[in-house]
């Protein structure tokens, strides 16, 4: 099985690296263009803003794929209720996604279709979070009853939608982010034995990754909302199937790991506004990724950064899920004080001073040099 998926996360990759410079060309021609305005933006000249078109595009194609193969009598996926509402649910993302990046709609307006894609995935797949993890109940989990349950399915699925987006103000961040996140989920899927989920995350994780190298700083082209959000709901539906299916013994914790980073960002973001008195949909310069850049981090360093701390919670996801709580928590603590100590002295890597030691003495003249010069003054 690990060859098809292997090929699954190809395909979603070549098809999304292929179709990422065409995305840039129409952007250019529709005016889905970002022209930097302000101080909270990082880029100095205009910028394509349509990549996640060719994200979305990967990972149709693949999945076009594995649907085609199981009607050839092949191993691909199954078509289900719950890809059916995803499906339509990111279709919906998607679509409001590309006017956006074109015509830069209000948030309210982007909330409303948010919400009805959520609602398709709740009604049309028939997923809810039913329980969480809750070691101080009876038998371990807290069960919700409808009328907790929904409306708390469709905050996760929102909320998860516009966290990626929060993050996605640094070249290389939402994207790479995300792609850990994707292949956290997709390891958590094999050690727990959902296949379907595993091949749905590998398809996503390559379509991503496809698109990252034209991402990475100094960046060609940004996702725009077309992406970020398209890549948080995903994450979003599929850590909701994953609890249902397998984990459901961890219920809430593996996704909260997962998405750890881009979830404490959007909370504190909530919470700074609201203290400030401001609008919570009045974007600002106060994000994580923005503290490390005054603190005088680079672009990429910073991205390093944040890519070494979501990807020490995704490792702790994966171990949660194979070993349980408390190894989980000691490679947690483990990890962050690698990368804490790491980030730490990242900025004083080009001041380091040569020990007077290692210092060259004098200057080396090799003889042969010296005879040529003595040649030529003659």
């Amino acid at each position: 099985m690990l060859y098809e998926y292997i090929i699954f996360f190809a395909l979603a990759f070549i098809v999304a690296f292929s179709s990422t410079p065409i995305a840039k060309k129409i952007a250019f021609r529709v005016g889905a263009v970002d022209v930097p305005k302000d101080a909270r933006r990082m880029h100095k000249k205009p910028v394509a803003r349509l990549g996640g078109l060719a994200i979305f595009t990967g990972f149709i194609v693949s999945l076009l794929f594995g649907l085609l193969s199981t009607y050839l009598n092949m191993k691909g996926i199954m078509p289900t209720r719950q890809l059916l509402g995803m499906l339509i649910g990111a279709f919906i993302i998607v679509g409001i996604g590309i006017v956006d990046d074109i015509k830069q709609l209000g948030p309210k307006l982007k909330l409303v279709f948010q919400i009805i894609a959520a609602l398709s995935v709740v009604f049309i797949s028939d997923i809810r979070i039913v329980n969480i993890t809750n070691p101080f109940a009876e038998g371990g989990t807290t069960q919700f009853n409808d009328f907790v349950s929904y409306p708390l399915t469709i905050l996760w699925i929102v909320g998860v939608t516009n966290a990626i987006n929060l993050i996605d103000g640094l070249d290389g961040l939402a994207a790479g982010i995300s792609s850990i996140s994707y292949l956290s989920l997709f390891f958590v899927s094999l050690i727990t034995g959902d296949a379907g989920s595993a091949i749905i995350t590998v398809m996503l994780a390559g379509a991503t990754l496809g698109f990252l190298p034209y991402n990475f700083n100094p960046a060609k082209i940004f996702m725009g909302d077309t992406g970020a959000t398209f890549l948080g709901f995903t994450l979003a539906v599929i850590s909701i199937q994953g609890m249902l299916k397998s984990y459901a013994a961890l219920s809430i914790a593996v996704p909260l790991l997962v998405l750890g980073l881009p979830l404490f960002d959007t909370i504190s973001t909530i919470f700074r506004r609201a203290l400030n008195r401001k609008p919570i949909m009045q974007p600002d310069r106060g994000h994580l990724h923005h503290k490390l850049i005054d603190m005088g981090y680079s672009q990429k360093q910073t991205v390093l950064v944040m890519y070494s701390l979501s990807g020490a919670l995704g490792l702790s996801a994966i171990v949660l899920a194979d070993k349980g709580f408390v190894s989980a928590i000691i490679l947690v603590i483990t990890v962050a004080a690698f990368v804490i100590g790491g980030a730490r002295y990242m900025l004083e890597m080009d001041d380091v001073e040569i020990p007077e030691k290692y210092s060259p003495k004098e200057e080396f003249v090799s003889p042969v040099v010296n005879e040529i010069k003595d040649l030529k003054k003659q």
